[in-house]
């Protein structure tokens, strides 16, 4: 079981990082308000991306260093890893694509 870092768009702009094994799940708690404190104060519009690392360390350290980027930083990140997907409205059922391990 791997696990991912995921960045989520919130609804002031912002985008909220984050790591979890289940990102579907993470993201519905992130949206009913039982997530993250941030995204209780900023509710989550979209998923920007999901990042798979191979252990929990790992992804600590992903987090870490992409926590450090300004939002259009962030974003770019996703543009030029072809891991951008602006798409997804909120609530919406999330699908993974095991050729780019992007979870969308």
């Amino acid at each position: 079981m791997g696990w991912y870092v995921y960045l989520i768009e919130c609804q002031d702009g912002s985008i909220y990082t984050g790591i979890a094994i289940d990102v579907e799940a993470r993201f519905q708690a992130h949206a009913s308000g039982k997530g993250a404190r941030y995204t209780r104060a900023h509710p989550p519009l979209r998923l920007l991306a999901s990042l798979p690392e191979p252990d929990r360390a790992a992804a600590s350290r992903t987090e870490y260093r992409i926590k450090s980027l300004s939002a259009s930083a962030k974003r770019a990140l996703c543009a030029v890893s072809g891991l951008a997907h602006l798409e997804s409205p909120p609530g919406s059922e999330l699908s993974s694509n095991p050729a780019t391990g992007v979870t969308a």
